[in-house]
């Protein structure tokens, strides 16, 4: 038994058992440098890049800790993002299949609060929200956090970054004082250092390695002109033909035209940016994710949370100001194991922003001219995949078999022309293979009479539509 082995940290039989049929064996760094602490009940600050998977890092302590019969509130996640409150409770509920028994309820803004509240009221052992959300309920008095034991702030400088500092504390007043604090955060600059530390009791803090493995993600640098930026980065996408790509802006105005221009020339692109009306941002990442859009044009902070496997390629259309944000931008890319390509373009006036990655990953830029490129800057076709919207979800009581069940039985499709299946709260979606996506959506209709824009599925009428970039 190595050093690494989960079976080293002496847990109890049918988690470990449930842990080894998910996949985890070996610790990963972040995860046997913090675990031991977190499980000996210490309060923690961990410094990790992102994907170095920290919720089963900071998960199996707060999962351990439980008292499964006592049906109070005794673990809670603020994450900065929907997005990574999503990812979080879906773990944290695969890892809790080892004890059983335990309820996670997600609380994050952009969705009703009424069916928040009735899970609330049943009772639950951990949630996972964003700030703002979490501090809605608690003014409501429907989430009671006298019983916490364990605290977790998750990409804590994000939150920071994105104005969350007050709700936090707000919060953290709520909580009672003896309980287990871990802050998880990519970056730990002083600033972070001195507004959340007041929030931890004597923490032991722990820096695991924050720059990616070279080797493991290729990164070139491309000088170009101060009116070219979206013919380069088109060159960019079809010389090296990346299946899903995101490319990062300084702006949400630069996001939405350099959208617009790759769709004008054919690429399946779609923006993501802050202050998107959630339905839109939904349709977006689930696209994304399943392979109907293969481009997103993306903001710093409305890609947070995303985290969508076999990322081919990592393009910056502006330099980040900041070398550590250039470095969690490129983390996108080349994880768990696999090799990842990151590009940037840089204007000569952006060069100074260079200079500073070179100095924070203490390795010189490789820098391409962009005529080695070649002309061409247009794609294949489209993206393989088309997305079936489908005006239902988990209140309806739908789940992914059903949707398979249908799509394999009366839309008569072969279970591999059907991808990545999502059910969310009030809306679902599903991926088609685009070949045959019409034909399968005109037999679920089947003459609907309600109609045409009607399917069934387990003998129930639920409107769809397809989604397009």
């Amino acid at each position: 038994m190595s050093d690494t082995s989960f079976a080293a940290l002496q847990l109890p039989a049918p988690f470990l058992a449930n842990l080894t049929q998910l996949g985890y064996h070996d610790m990963t760094p972040v995860q046997a440098a913090t675990l031991p602490l977190a499980l000996g009940g210490r309060d923690l600050i961990a410094q990790a890049k992102t994907g170095s998977g920290k919720t089963a890092a900071f998960g199996i302590g707060m999962l351990l800790r439980l008292n499964q019969a006592l049906f109070a509130v005794q673990g809670m996640v603020l994450c900065p993002t929907r997005e990574l409150a999503d990812q979080v409770a879906n773990e944290l509920r695969r890892l809790a299949r080892g004890i059983g028994n335990v309820k996670i309820v997600t609380l994050t803004g952009g969705m009703p609060m009424r069916p928040q509240i009735a899970s609330l009221e049943f009772g639950a052992h951990i949630v996972v929200g964003t700030p703002g959300r979490i501090q809605d309920h608690i003014g409501k008095r429907t989430l009671d956090l006298a019983r916490l034991r364990t605290l977790v702030l998750d990409e804590a400088d994000r939150m920071t970054d994105m104005g969350f500092y007050d709700e936090i504390a707000a919060i953290v007043r709520e909580c009672p004082s003896h309980r287990q604090t871990l802050l998880f955060s990519a970056t730990y600059p002083d600033d972070i250092r001195e507004a959340t530390g007041r929030f931890l009791n004597n923490p032991e803090e722990v820096a695991v390695e924050t720059r990616h493995e070279p080797t493991r993600i290729a990164q070139q640098f491309y000088e170009i002109g101060f009116d070219n930026r979206f013919e380069a980065a088109a060159r960019l996408l079809a010389h090296f033909r990346p299946a899903s790509a995101i490319l990062f802006c300084n702006t949400k105005a630069r996001c939405k035209e350099l959208a617009d221009y790759l769709r004008g020339h054919g690429w399946s692109a779609r923006a993501l940016y802050g202050e998107m009306e959630q339905r839109d941002r939904d349709e977006t990442l689930a696209m994304f994710a399943n392979r109907s859009c293969t481009v997103l044009c993306a903001t710093d902070v409305a890609a947070r949370g995303i985290d969508v496997a076999g990322m081919e390629a990592v393009i910056n259309v502006d330099v980040s100001k900041d070398p550590e944000v250039h470095v969690h931008r490129i983390g996108r890319t080349g994880r768990a194991g696999e090799s990842g390509q990151a590009l940037t373009l840089a204007a000569p006036n952006e060069k100074k922003w260079v200079k500073l990655i070179e100095d924070y990953q203490q390795a010189p830029a490789e820098w391409h001219p962009l005529a080695e490129l070649g002309e061409d800057s247009y794609p294949d076709g489209p993206a393989p995949m088309m997305t079936l919207s489908i005006a239902g979800g988990k209140k309806d009581k739908l789940r992914p078999g059903d949707l398979l069940g249908a799509l394999t039985g009366d839309a008569g499709l072969h279970k591999d022309q059907v991808g990545k299946i999502q059910i969310g709260e009030f809306f679902s979606y599903v991926a088609l293979d685009r070949r045959v996506a019409e034909q399968a959506f005109e037999r679920l209709n089947g003459g609907n009479s309600l109609g045409p824009e009607f399917g069934t599925v387990k003998g129930r009428n639920f409107k769809m539509r397809f989604i397009e970039v």
